[in-house]
């Protein structure tokens, strides 16, 4: 019997393979970036093959970095960017288009016809009519592939979220499936009887056959295939990533929060067994264990926090790294009315809107990089104050915050965030809650962890910020900001 898990861990930017014994202790890591692909302004999209094969370089990579024997991993646990897209042929294995990417932003005027329908799609699914979801993708993709659609429906050609491309690919029996977290960020799935929704699959115009069978989040997925990762082993947990690192931050009670600030912030708290619809948050499913009722979340969704940075550094050119923006940022004693509406690819929670671009308000002669970059770092925070005041207002009120993720190495902007939430921020010791989440989902499935009070007991925190400023004049100029970003 193996006593480790290895999660594969596929990001938006880079693909990562970690292994971990059954505390959490990281071993070693596998990582490797990937190709960026933007065919035309607002469009997103990767290469499904170069992402498989970077993927099994990197899982080699952490076993041989770890120092263990291949036949000593146990199980698999995958999590997975979500909404991105992939359709590829039953008999070849080779897609048939590049992967579209959950930024990507094609579908929005076939979205935005679909707002008179609104109360149907939130009842059934949790969520806004938006091209950031995989069923307008899979449309567009058949619609403009030569052929795609006709062989679609005669059962020829396979749709999968990410999670879906690598277990098919990776698993002897040819694994074609999902798990709940996964589709319900289709707008294709019922997340009231946790099945496709035939209505829902008239509307969009995604035939049938080309959907991956919804298993529990912690299945039996299939057995990767030695030859090719180095060792045989059942994938026995499937999550996406914001909900993966929900699990891993062991938020497993209502009420309870956490944010993931990556290249976008994802903000979810657990909300119990029953789905229940708030204004500008998404219902989601957080994940279904074998023989258990669903556990579901709202979620914020807010699709640029990092991926600011980046756009400072490799856009502007203003900063060389990312380890420069908190001692340029606390240079100043206040943004000084510098405020960043980093609408770069529209905005998603709370407001939902994909028409407003990226806004800077407030220049003067002497604005300089250092305002640029406070003004990035504390958009991540109003905007994640934006829904947690939307999470307040629908019944869930957040009392303490667990953060994961790059940005919370950033101390000035934890403290920040502490300050216009008013309330405690929480940074696990473990920063790798998302790879973590999966891995221990397959590890409660193989046993190697007792259950879910031996994985709470087992969270710990390195850093704890309580609120220590009142920021009401700062949110107050923020919403202005909003305002006139609205208004262009």
């Amino acid at each position: 019997m193996g006593k480790y898990i290895l999660s594969i861990d596929q990001g938006t930017t880079s693909c990562r393979a970690i292994v971990f014994d059954k505390t959490g202790k990281t071993l070693g890591v596998g990582q490797l970036e990937f190709e960026q692909i933007f065919p035309k302004p607002s469009w997103v999209e990767h290469n499904p093959q170069e992402i498989l094969d970077k993927q099994i370089e990197c899982i080699k990579q952490a076993v041989k970095n770890a120092g263990v024997k291949a036949e000593e991993i146990a199980c698999v646990g995958v999590t997975n960017q979500r909404e991105t897209t992939v359709v590829w042929e039953k008999a070849t294995g080779k897609p048939i288009y590049n992967a579209i990417v959950w930024q990507c932003r094609r579908t929005s005027d076939f979205a935005e016809g679909l707002k008179d329908k609104m109360d149907l799609f939130r009842l059934k699914t949790g969520l806004v009519p938006d091209a950031y979801f995989s069923g307008p993708k899979i449309r567009w993709i058949l619609d403009n592939v030569p052929g795609a659609r006709k062989r679609a429906e005669a059962g020829e050609l396979l749709f999968g979220t990410i999670d879906t491309w690598l277990i098919w690919n990776l698993t002897k029996e040819k694994t074609h499936a999902t798990e709940g977290s996964n589709a319900s960020r289709t707008m294709l799935f019922n997340i009231n009887t946790m099945t496709w929704d035939d209505e829902l699959l008239d509307i969009i115009g995604v035939p049938k056959a080309v959907l991956p069978t919804v298993l529990p989040s912690n299945a039996d997925f299939g057995h990767t295939i030695k030859e090719q990762v180095g060792f045989e082993a059942p994938i026995l947990g499937n999550l996406g990533d914001q909900q993966a690192a929900l699990f891993g931050q062991c938020c497993f009670e209502e009420g309870m929060a956490k944010c993931t600030y990556g290249t976008g912030s994802f903000l979810l708290a657990n909300i119990g067994n029953k789905p229940r619809l708030a204004k500008g948050l998404l219902t989601t499913v957080g994940w279904q264990l074998e023989g258990e009722k669903p556990t579901y979340a709202f979620e914020g969704a807010i699709f640029i926090a990092g991926a600011a940075v980046q756009w400072l550094r490799d856009g502007l050119g203003i900063i060389e790294s990312s380890d420069e923006t908190e001692k340029l940022a606390r240079s100043l004693p206040s943004n000084e009315g510098v405020y960043f509406v980093p609408a770069l690819v529209g905005l998603g929670s709370p407001w939902w809107n994909s028409d407003v671009r990226g806004t800077i308000v407030g220049i003067t002669r002497g604005t300089g990089r250092s305002h640029f970059v406070r003004a990035t770092l504390e958009s991540m925070a109003y905007q994640v104050a934006d829904v947690a005041h939307d999470m307040q207002e629908n019944g869930i009120v957040v009392k303490e915050l667990r953060v994961d993720g790059g940005a919370t190495k950033n101390t000035f902007m934890m403290e920040f965030q502490a300050d216009v939430l008013g309330v405690p921020v929480t940074r696990a010791t473990n920063v790798e809650a998302t790879a973590w989440g999966a891995a221990a989902l397959a590890g409660l499935k193989a046993g190697l962890i007792k259950d879910l009070a031996e994985l709470n007991a087992g969270w710990q925190k390195d850093l704890k910020v309580s609120p220590a400023s009142d920021r009401q004049s700062e949110l107050a100029g923020w919403r202005k900001a909003l305002d006139a970003a609205f208004a262009f």
